[in-house]
């Protein structure tokens, strides 16, 4: 038996090394490679159906998720008396305007018991005027999606798919979060 040569050896691995990192490279980005900006949020393995619940809109009209269908969603339930929500809206704010409307549905709900009006004006006096304005002070949505804590933001696809979840406040105007946010809402 002869004993294969050096070179052969080494262009096969060479070979096989080259393979490999072409192959890691051509990979499709995922969810996965979130980054460290959004640390509080994890991902939901796998995407389940995200429940139908109402919260109000302005006027007093009924909303539910189905009327974002087609949109990447972030979900942010919220109150006036919590600090890190406060903190966090003017930077939802700021992602909702850097991402664009026509791909991603910032919707914010005021779980506390306030007036829809009284949740504008919160919402404006914070910088977070550009938002949508939506209450639900029978705190259903925050039921439905088993929170038990605020600020919670759950990340929904365009199948109105529950693909992440944060308790708590992630960084959502950072640059990183800003591209990541648009690589999922296909921008």
């Amino acid at each position: 038996m002869t004993k294969p040569r050096l070179p052969t050896i080494a262009i096969a691995a060479g070979a096989a090394l080259l393979l490999l990192v072409v192959l890691y490279w051509m990979k499709p980005a995922t969810v996965h490679e979130m980054p460290a900006s959004l640390a509080p949020m994890k991902l939901a393995e796998p995407p389940k159906p995200a429940p139908v619940v109402a919260f109000t809109g302005a006027q007093g009209k009924l909303h539910d998720l189905r009327e974002f269908r087609g949109k990447l969603v972030v979900l942010n339930l919220w109150a006036p008396w919590c600090g890190p929500c406060v903190k966090e809206l003017p930077s939802l704010a700021a992602l909702a305007k850097a991402v664009g409307r026509d791909r991603l549905a910032v919707v914010p709900v005021d779980v506390d018991r306030e007036s829809q009006a009284e949740a504008q004006a919160f919402l404006i006096a914070h910088g977070a005027g550009g938002l949508a304005t939506f209450t639900d002070p029978n705190a259903a949505v925050l039921r439905a999606f088993g929170g038990y804590g605020l600020p919670m933001t759950v990340v929904i696809d365009a199948k109105g798919r529950e693909i992440a979840r944060a308790e708590g406040a992630p960084e959502w105007s950072r640059p990183e979060s800003v591209a990541y946010l648009r690589q999922l809402a296909g921008n």
